[in-house]
C-alpha cells in the first residue's frame, strides 16, 4: 500500500459515517462506451495447494487477524514477489 492510498479520519468523521451503506454513496461518473470497449477480463492466477512449514509465531500472527489468514499470507508473499521482480529489482545487500 502506498502512502497516498492511506486516508486519515478523525473519530468525529467516523462516527458520522455510522449506519451508512453503499446505497448512501453516489454512483460516480459514467465510464462510457470507450472504457468498456477497452476493458479486459482479468482472472486471478491459479491457486496451487502446498504443504508449507512456517514458524509458529508467524502463523499465530496471521491467525489473530481472523478468518482469511491464508489469503493474507498469500498477499504478503505476492507483495514480496512483486517488489523483487519490479523494475528496480531486488534490494542491494
Amino acid at each position: 500500500m502506498t502512502d497516498d492510498a492511506i486516508v486519515k479520519h478523525s473519530l468525529k468523521d467516523l462516527e458520522g459515517k455510522r449506519g451508512r451503506s453503499r446505497r448512501d454513496v453516489s454512483p460516480g461518473p459514467e465510464l462510457g462506451e470507450e472504457f468498456w470497449a477497452r476493458a479486459e477480463l482479468v482472472s486471478p492466477p491459479e491457486k496451487v495447494s502446498v504443504h508449507l512449514r512456517v514458524d509458529s509465531d508467524i502463523l499465530d500472527f496471521f491467525r489473530r487477524g481472523g478468518k482469511g489468514h491464508l489469503t493474507r499470507m498469500n498477499a504478503v508473499l505476492r507483495a514480496y514477489v512483486d517488489a523483487m521482480t519490479s523494475d528496480r529489482g531486488p534490494p542491494k545487500t
